[in-house]
């Protein structure tokens, strides 16, 4: 297809601000999914998804506009104009002429749908190196998000064409002229070039499909050379088929049967099959510069193809084009599975999941009470969650989740820099020179009422205040840095509580900074357990060893001995509770007789209990959901 014909674009939008709903419009209105097929939030395909209302995977999609004319931006048919008396004869003419010298006319719309949560922000990233345009999507009832500002921020950086839209306008709180102006201040443009839609009516559709033909540029090739060179945005697998790469096409043409090769891994294959979203994987017969489609490899080995990578000619002749940045897990936690029979399963499975997940990064490793499993990077938090439930769903897991850490660089004593991904390795107290952990930018946006509540939430969470701005509407807009341990306790939860759910925030993550933290160990019956081991602040050091003895102490189940639960930080034990021996009753069987037979066997009993731990056999054993209690109420 002639590129001309071609636009290719994006939507970015926060959370909840009406991105699928669109999403579903565009696709009615250009007739790409018929009416008996369609469905709410057409284009998040997994449950999970559309359970959550989110959008957790990228989806491209391929859609056919026909374009309506127009004269002096008023928009309206032929048959409209003939009709109306008032109209001017020569106006009918030329929009007559119009449709004739266009009446083949159409365009390729390829978009590219993209989550909204701040988690996946790296999703987002990589739908931008293959598109010329962005909708940047405001709700009217909500106004500019922490995550705008940080989509808009990568949007102007790769260089793409940024289309203004307000959202649900239908919506009776909907404050369409105020958001106008919002935006209009953000992009230093007049309110009235910001469009308004309504995505459950469908209100201003035609007018947005009409401005994405209008303003995001067509596609251009980046070599004279004609020969096929595409970067791959995301790949999916199947067993029959193996990998299909997703790819933008940049120079030359891609076909079926052609002989191909990864820049990045120097694998040559054969290209089984090439196509266009439609959005299922549609085959077509080849894929020309400036489109976005797929093309099957057949490879079914791990780790071959890459995000990023350039896909080309054998024997071609262009360098590679600019990847992607690697994507950097943010927290990490440990993945076991309940029954250490499923250690094969959760292994392939994690294989599976990343490769329609590149993000997700694992390695295997054991622990003395949970058995063998895998430490799993993520980029937050909502990943981690979702990445678990997406095991269990759909590989029927039943797992053990350690609490959620981040990773520390720890300078030793030897002048070695190791980094520490789990508190259980971390060096001992006398062993470490210096501890540096991640800091994070964070962008807060907030209503005026919560802002006394907000400053002190900053000051718990470590924070230092950068900037401050008011916008019209009232809401104020805080720069702010914190420890990225504390961003990840619980932070986004406590704002979205003491702002009702209308503050917002976005982060970046930058470099480290020396840490005051320590390591804290649990000890029961005087032995470490290693799952319960956490790194916390040195400021909150007691209070967390308070609250973590006081958790385990009112769950884990009375031994036969006397039981000591201890929180040891730095060499010394700061808290301490003692959990009373389960008392069997050695005397019930017997029945009236002289009470020194009972003396006897309750003295037995006493020395046996004393036995145990002269013998080292008093040892706990503790059970599978005192664990998971223990990681929940930490994680809060």
């Amino acid at each position: 297809m002639d590129q001309k014909h071609i636009r290719n674009f994006s939507i970015i939008a926060h959370v909840d601000h009406g991105k699928s709903t669109l999403a579903d419009r565009m696709l009615e209105r250009t007739g790409t999914i018929p009416d008996r097929l369609m469905r709410d939030q057409f284009l998040d395909r997994m449950d999970l998804e559309r359970e959550r209302g989110i959008t957790i995977k990228m989806q491209p999609v391929r859609m056919v506009y026909h374009p309506k004319f127009s004269i002096s931006n008023s928009q309206f048919s032929i048959n409209d104009s003939i009709s109306n008396e008032n109209s001017n004869i020569e106006n009918s003419l030329e929009i007559a002429k119009l449709k004739i010298e266009n009446s083949d006319s159409e365009y390729v719309l390829n978009l590219i749908d993209t989550p909204g949560h701040i988690d996946f922000s790296y999703e987002v990233s990589r739908a931008l190196h293959a598109v010329e345009g962005v909708l940047l999507l405001v709700d009217s009832t909500q106004g500019v998000q922490a995550q705008t500002l940080t989509t808009l921020s990568a949007a102007q950086a790769q260089g793409c064409a940024v289309i203004p839209v307000v959202s649900k306008i239908d919506s009776p709180a909907a404050r369409i002229a105020e958001v106008k102006e919002e935006l209009a201040q953000l992009l230093g443009i007049s309110p009235s070039d910001v469009l308004a839609v309504s995505g459950k009516t469908g209100e201003g559709v035609d007018e947005l499909l009409k401005t994405i033909v209008e303003k995001v540029p067509s596609p251009q090739s980046s070599s004279a050379i004609n020969e096929p060179r595409g970067l791959i945005f995301d790949f999916s697998y199947s067993t029959h088929r193996g990998i299909a790469v997703y790819l933008r096409v940049f120079d030359g043409t891609f076909k079926k049967g052609q002989p191909l090769r990864f820049h990045a891994a120097g694998k040559d294959f054969i290209a089984l099959e090439t196509g266009i979203f439609t959005p299922e994987e549609t085959p077509s017969e080849s894929l020309s510069a400036g489109e976005i489609g797929y093309i099957v490899t057949g490879i079914k080995e791990a780790g071959v193809v890459a995000v990023g990578d350039t896909i080309g000619a054998v024997r071609g002749t262009l360098p590679p084009l600019p990847g992607y940045s690697v994507p950097r897990p943010v927290v990490w936690a440990s993945v076991y599975p309940k029954d250490q029979n499923d250690l094969p399963i959760l292994r392939k499975s994690l294989e599976r999941l990343r490769l329609s997940d590149s993000s997700l990064s694992f390695e295997e490793e054991s622990s003395g009470v949970l058995g063998r499993g895998f430490r799993c990077g993520f980029l937050g938090l909502l990943h981690l969650e979702i990445i678990t439930e997406r095991l269990k769903r759909e590989f029927n897991l039943s797992l053990v989740v350690t609490i959620p850490t981040i990773s520390y660089a720890v300078t030793r004593t030897n002048g070695s820099r190791e980094i520490i991904y789990t508190p259980a390795k971390f060096p001992e107290h006398g062993d470490i020179i210096k501890i540096e952990e991640p800091w994070a930018k964070v962008i807060i946006i907030t209503p005026p009422d919560s802002l006394n509540t907000l400053i002190q939430l900053l000051y718990e969470h470590e924070a230092n205040t950068l900037a401050t701005e008011t916008f019209n509407d009232g809401r104020i807009e805080m720069a702010v840095e914190m420890p990225l341990r504390e961003l990840m306790r619980g932070f986004f939860d406590k704002l979205k509580n003491i702002s009702s759910g209308y503050a917002s925030l976005s982060y970046e993550i930058l470099p480290e900074r020396i840490a005051d933290v320590v390591r804290l160990d649990i000890l029961v019956a005087e032995e470490p357990v290693p799952a319960f081991a956490r790194v916390v602040a040195e400021r909150r050091v007691e209070e967390e060893a308070e609250k973590m003895v006081e958790k385990l102490h009112s769950i884990l189940p009375k031994q036969l001995f006397n039981t000591k639960i201890q929180a040891k930080v730095q060499g010394r034990i700061i808290s301490s509770r003692t959990l009373s021996a389960m008392r069997k009753d050695v005397t019930g069987y017997l029945y009236g007789g002289d009470v020194s037979r009972k003396k006897k066997l309750l003295e037995k009993q006493k020395k046996g209990k004393k036995k145990l731990l002269e013998r080292g056999t008093g040892s706990v054993n503790i059970p599978e959901e005192v664990f998971m209690k223990m990681v929940q109420s930490s994680s809060e």
